[in-house]
């Protein structure tokens, strides 16, 4: 868990970055951004408000993470806070190439410094690169005398973040800890804020596992699991949702036993792992510790929904003995038969 309610705002640099496709150059700040009490409390609400999951990564490398420039530049001001602004400067122009895509929105660039952070119960301070792309106008009603007068401004919606990564003081033989947000460019080569940038890859912790497994037990039920019709595979896709929200340890004899159950069904899954394993090049355990957070996530993924044309959707829910599909020869059409106890 993230708490900054005691995190102070130590310091910000703003610097403005354009797409370097476009030649639209570079404005670096020539001093820190200084700000009131006020102000400060607004920022740090701005910057640290999306950052609501445990989901973390790490900085990399593929040679020696020594040589991941982000990595370095915030190694730099964790060894030196008043560094901040000079490390941003060399952070502003690493962005400015990696700007190289047509997609990529101008912006600013905010590099901030916070202290007292609390993470998993451990006091830290943190690193802040947000980059704001989005502007949205504004109208500005006010009073003259006794008449009102109307203006419109373009500024930004500080309960609305374009791009985000926060680097906490933890970690750092291993990249550090970070947390990252995008919510904007998210497909095809745009996605430069973690790939290109920062150079991320996942934290190998429990939400890791967890999220992992629980995908690739859907992809089988919907991809791979021998002699079965759409309801089977819901039905596999619930029970699987229902065993990792009750297990507080994941233990994949146990999850066949109790939902596989079928030997057949057993040993395509197991050839399903290797393979999806291989093709990912992911870490897939067979015993790990449950994250509920993962699972809540994913929760709304794993729902067991029947469309039918654009007429119907059947939620299923369990007992795969309520639901049946036949064929009517009349209409050449299938049909599903729902038998229930009661009505709501």
């Amino acid at each position: 868990m993230i708490i900054f309610n005691e995190a102070e705002l130590y310091g910000l640099s703003i610097h403005g970055v354009g797409n370097k496709l476009q030649e639209e150059g570079l404005l670096i700040s020539d001093v820190p951004v200084h700000t009131d009490a006020i102000m400060s409390e607004l920022l740090l609400k701005y910057y640290s408000q999306p950052f609501k999951n445990e989901v973390y990564y790490q900085f990399h490398h593929d040679t020696d993470l020594k040589f991941n420039e982000v990595y370095s530049y915030a190694s730099s001001v964790f060894q030196d806070s008043e560094s901040l602004h000079f490390q941003s400067i060399h952070l502003a122009k690493h962005l400015y190439e990696k700007s190289d895509h047509p997609n990529i929105k101008s912006g600013e660039l905010h590099v901030t410094y916070f202290k007292d952070c609390l993470v998993d119960g451990e006091l830290t301070d943190a690193i802040g690169i947000f980059k704001s792309e989005t502007k949205e106008t504004y109208l500005k009603i006010y009073p003259q005398g006794r008449k009102y007068s109307v203006e419109r401004d373009d500024g930004i919606n500080i309960n609305k973040m374009d791009k985000g990564c926060i680097i906490f003081n933890i970690e750092q033989e291993e990249g550090f800890r970070v947390m990252i947000v995008d919510n904007t460019n998210k497909t095809g080569e745009a996605q430069y804020w973690k790939d290109e940038f920062l150079h991320l890859k996942p934290r190998e912790d429990t939400y890791f596992h967890t999220h992992n497994y629980m995908q690739m037990c859907r992809s089988f039920a919907l991809e791979a699991l021998p002699g079965t019709d759409k309801i089977d595979q819901l039905a596999l896709i619930d029970e699987s949702a229902k065993f990792f929200k009750d297990a507080e340890v994941f233990n994949k004899i146990s999850y066949e036993e109790k939902v596989l159950q079928a030997p057949e069904i057993i040993d395509a899954f197991d050839s399903y792992k290797d393979s999806y394993k291989e093709q990912r090049e992911i870490p897939i355990f067979d015993e790990f510790d449950v994250n509920q957070s993962a699972v809540k996530k994913l929760k709304r993924v794993f729902k067991s929904v029947i469309k039918l044309d654009r007429n119907f959707h059947i939620y299923v829910h369990g007992n795969r003995e309520m639901i049946r599909k036949g064929y009517d020869e009349e209409s050449k059409s299938h049909y599903y038969q729902l038998f229930f106890n009661e009505e709501s």
